[in-house]
């Protein structure tokens, strides 16, 4: 069966759109590791921002985690590992636990930022603060989100 000019034409299309996917998608995954600019050019230090993500309900059903119990958690886990400062901001998040419900939630976000140099170093400590949170308020999880940015103080 003959093909039409509009089914070539389709088809022609489609190779040039999976040959752009592909050649591309090597140099996008590939610009990812590399430090972002700003449209003024780079201004500041490279650094890594790690932000947690705390619930507060407990999956044991026990009581949710308050204000004071988080700030002491804070004091006691976060602050000797991150002296240098960070920024606590609460909230309400969702997200779907082990059993597949959706759970509503106040929340808290911590965000912390060190120097791109130190990101080997801070890690561990990252993970032990992540840790400590889940042990002691018996919690299936505390996200993590990394990015690499720069910041000018």
């Amino acid at each position: 069966m003959p093909r039409t000019a509009s089914a070539r034409t389709r088809l022609a299309v489609a190779a040039l759109a999976l040959t752009t996917l592909t050649v591309g998608a090597p140099a996008a995954y590939a610009s990812l590791d590399k430090e972002p600019v700003s449209a003024a050019g780079a201004r500041g230090d490279a650094y890594v921002e790690t932000r947690l993500m705390f619930g507060t309900e407990r999956p044991d059903g026990g009581p949710d985690v308050t204000d004071r119990q988080f700030m002491d958690f804070v004091d006691r886990e976060v602050t000797p590992r991150f002296p240098e400062g960070l920024t606590v901001q609460t909230g309400h998040g969702q997200w779907r636990d082990a059993h597949g419900t959706v759970e509503r939630e106040r929340s808290y976000e911590l965000v912390l930022l060190y120097p791109a140099a130190s990101a080997a170093e801070r890690d561990p400590q990252v993970e032990r603060i992540r840790d400590a949170y889940i042990r002691a308020y018996g919690q299936e999880a505390v996200a993590r989100i990394d990015d690499r940015l720069r910041v000018d103080f």
